[in-house]
């Protein structure tokens, strides 16, 4: 009994002794997850507290401290309001105070240089966080791989631009504090990341929309390009135009700033500091990353055509009905006649053109068309653009189209009475990539299931390798070499480009 007794207590110890880490601002105590397999720590703070005069300041270091400290609660996610109904966080607090990271370890690990997987959620800059369950790093860490899920600051608070901002700049900058919280995130990775048993020299990021154009964004800047070694895109770059946006200059931001500070009737940068969070909250405005000469010198295809980019291995694609519902919801719905005169009103001189790439000899063949021309100019375009310019470099690109009909989530059964799915729309892979279908009630088939094993472990062989390949799977080849496109399904398998011609035409129109 005694020598149970003693073995029981080592193991524990051998358990605690795996759940402290020691970074650079102290030691940290995680949690382990229900098998103890994977070992979690939440709530990890990467910078300060961006309050007070901090607000709207890039990220600044974190104070040290003394003792153990518990990382076994999410930290609190950055101040938003309610713009997606997918979008769940678990974080108890929504806070200003929301710079913090979480980073999943397997307990066991095969080497003590794992790959790691910084991720980057998405919400249009202005909602997501990192605690929300569908990124959970379980499934990855399970393989040998270190995830750490990383919060931003958002809207207002992350890219609010102002004369006043610019000038206390020691850069001659302002706004796109949020990308710079993310570049700092990478920073604390390089520094701390081998205390989880991860490698700093074999990081790649990933992110999904917001998340993705961020990754575009962070092989472009000179203040992160070098701090990571391969990324992975899901819908998103910041190519062209993104859901109607253009590349925003700093002096635009500005000029929108004060807008905003004089409707609000702020009439200088300490009377907005001075404002609640839930005011500024309050009052609204859009607010999007700027071309403001220091995080980003140029607008991201200038960097990229350039050749100034991270010339790095590249995994992104899209999901082929990304906003398709939007024109198949409207009671009036697109017809042969009324799609062309659509396009007359949207292309004017290329009219001809457009209805070449984009046909209406009938109304069903009007609809598709009017449901690719919308997915294209939201998102399709700009993340095409990014894997045909990173394929010129010679390096490594893996192209993918996510075609799996994903059933309707059961919270928005009642908003959509008699929908059973809505085809593989913006966001609905990212279930699949993180092996997490139970973070979301629905219909979910055994085939749901067999398609998230699939795309977790091509992700994971990227992540480990650079390449998607490995036993089980159906081969991805390189789109670099081929030109092919891996459709992700039940059945996955790869298939030449299509509609190339309506990229190009796209493109066509973004010098003219």
């Amino acid at each position: 009994m005694r020598k149970l007794f003693t073995i029981g207590i080592a193991l524990a110890a051998v358990a605690a002794a795996a759940d402290l880490v020691k970074i650079q601002d102290g030691s940290l105590e995680g949690t382990v997850n229900s098998d103890s397999s994977v070992r979690i720590f939440r709530g990890v703070p990467f910078a300060a507290p961006p309050v007070g005069n901090l607000r709207w300041q890039p990220p600044q270091s974190v104070q040290h401290w003394s003792g153990v400290r518990k990382a076994d609660e999410f930290g609190g996610y950055c101040v938003q309001g309610k713009v997606f109904a997918d979008i769940l966080p678990r974080s108890k607090e929504m806070s200003e105070d929301c710079l913090y990271l979480t980073v999943w370890a397997p307990t066991k690990p095969a080497s003590r240089r794992l790959p790691v997987y910084v991720w980057f959620y998405g919400g249009g800059f202005a909602a997501g966080s990192g605690d929300e369950p569908r990124y959970d790093g379980e499934s990855f860490a399970k393989r040998g791989i270190v995830v750490v899920n990383v919060n931003y600051r958002l809207g207002i608070f992350g890219f609010f631009s102002h004369p006043e901002l610019t000038k206390e700049s020691e850069h001659k900058a302002s706004g796109n504090y949020g990308l710079l919280d993310q570049a700092a995130a990478l920073q604390w990775v390089h520094q701390n990341i081998a205390a989880f048993g991860g490698d700093p020299n074999k990081v790649t990021i990933g992110g999904e929309s917001a998340g993705s154009l961020s990754v575009s964004a962070l092989m472009a800047s000179p203040l992160s390009r070098d701090l990571f070694h391969q990324a992975v895109g899901e819908s998103g770059a910041f190519f062209g135009t993104v859901g109607g946006r253009g590349s925003t200059s700093l002096a635009e931001s500005e000029k929108a700033g004060e807008k905003f500070a004089a409707g609000i009737g702020a009439k200088s940068l300490a009377e907005m500091r001075a404002k609640s969070s839930a005011d500024l909250l309050k009052a609204g405005g859009q607010f999007w990353p700027n071309v403001d000469g220091y995080f980003l010198p140029t607008d991201v295809a200038t960097i990229f055509a350039e050749g100034k980019q991270s010339q790095i291995p590249l995994l992104a694609g899209w999901n082929a009905d990304e906003v398709r519902m939007m024109v198949l919801a409207p009671k009036e719905k697109l017809n042969a006649k009324t799609f062309p005169d659509r396009l007359r009103a949207q292309f004017k001189d290329h009219a001809d053109a457009a209805l070449k790439v984009y046909p209406a000899s009938n109304d069903e063949e009007a609809l598709r068309s009017a449901g690719d021309l919308a997915s294209d100019s939201f998102i399709v375009f700009g993340t095409w653009k990014w894997l045909d310019t990173q394929a010129k470099t010679g390096k490594p690109v893996y192209r993918f189209e996510f075609d799996r009909t994903v059933p309707i989530p059961e919270a928005m059964k009642s908003t959509a009475p008699g929908v059973k799915s809505f085809g593989s729309a913006h966001a609905a892979e990212l279930e699949y990539v993180f092996n997490m279908l139970p973070s979301k009630k629905a219909d979910w088939e055994p085939e749901d299931q067999k398609v998230a094993d699939q795309m977790n472990a091509y992700w994971a062989n990227f992540i480990k390798k650079g390449d998607p390949n490995g036993p089980g799977l159906a081969k991805w080849p390189s789109f670099t070499k081929t030109h092919e496109v891996m459709h992700l399904d039940t059945e996955s398998k790869a298939l030449p480009e299509a509609h190339r011609d309506r990229y190009e035409f796209l493109d066509s129109l973004q010098t003219k």
